[in-house]
């Protein structure tokens, strides 16, 4: 199963970073950082569904996605287009990311940025904070309920909002007891990597909470796609492979922000 090979070989990466990384120079280098940006506030707006463009190199079933993959090439469009946020896939091994993607396009970009990574230990929260990152990816399925409460004090106390991801009932009703504020319905099993669009709809159903702010995450990849999200009240879209492996990014952008908007917006 795929995800039990990424999170064994995420186990081995934190090894290694616990020998090298001392948690407390971390503690004092993000107490002189600046502050955040708001996540959450740049992903909710009012009457359309937000973007969240990620940065997305290869995925375990695919393989590269792009020949001419450029991270910082990707940030400035999506920047320029209209995305509200950017996911950053750091995960090495399985994805082909870099925590230094995080870095660099820190460096270039003002959108708020999300590490999308397999958090497991709280050093890695110590580690995204440094490198840049303002929200966090905090997956359900992989934490218990007490590694997931930890996980999401830990974020606060470090100002970094976190986006749960949830694929079931039990993993959402598990997400809203541990306090996540911001969900992301995850439209793929991690055990199949399967996508359906209507798992959004389904868990969308269990959850009257006009406080929670929800997230659509895999399997979006058109106008039509995005217009079915705004009909059911999503707030944002999570979208890496169809960006990435657009002839035209910038054009994608477009069609996927006037599916998320009101028809009298467009």
């Amino acid at each position: 199963m795929i995800l039990s090979k990424i999170i064994q070989h995420k186990k081995q990466e934190l090894k290694i970073l616990q020998q090298t990384l001392d948690v407390c120079d971390m503690a004092r280098q993000i107490k002189r950082l600046p502050p955040t940006r708001n996540f959450q506030a740049a992903i909710r707006l009012p009457g359309c569904v937000s973007l969240i463009a990620e940065i997305k190199q290869a995925s375990p079933v695919k393989g590269n996605l792009s020949r001419n993959f450029n991270h910082l090439e990707l940030a400035g469009s999506y920047s320029r287009h209209g995305a509200a946020a950017i996911s950053i896939l750091t995960e090495t091994e399985f994805f082909g990311g870099r925590l230094s993607y995080l870095e660099e396009v820190r460096q270039a970009c003002d959108l708020p940025l999300l590490r999308k990574d397999f958090i497991i230990d709280t050093l890695q929260l110590y580690q995204s904070r440094l490198a840049g990152a303002d929200a966090v990816l905090l997956i359900a399925a992989v934490l218990s309920d007490h590694k997931l409460r930890q996980l999401l004090s830990l974020a606060a106390r470090l100002n970094l909002q976190a986006l749960v991801e949830v694929h079931t009932p039990a993993e959402l009703e598990r997400a809203l007891r541990a306090g996540a504020a911001v969900i992301g319905i995850n439209n793929r099993c991690l055990q199949t990597f399967v996508t359906d669009l209507n798992t959004t709809d389904r868990l969308l159903s269990l959850l009257n909470r006009p406080d929670i702010t929800v997230v659509s995450a895999s399997g979006i990849s058109s106008r039509e796609h995005m217009q079915f999200l705004r009909r059911r009240g999503v707030h944002a879209a999570l979208v890496g492979e169809a960006l990435v492996t657009a002839a035209d990014t910038g054009c994608k952008i477009k069609e996927l922000l006037e599916g998320g908007r009101r028809l009298t917006d467009v």
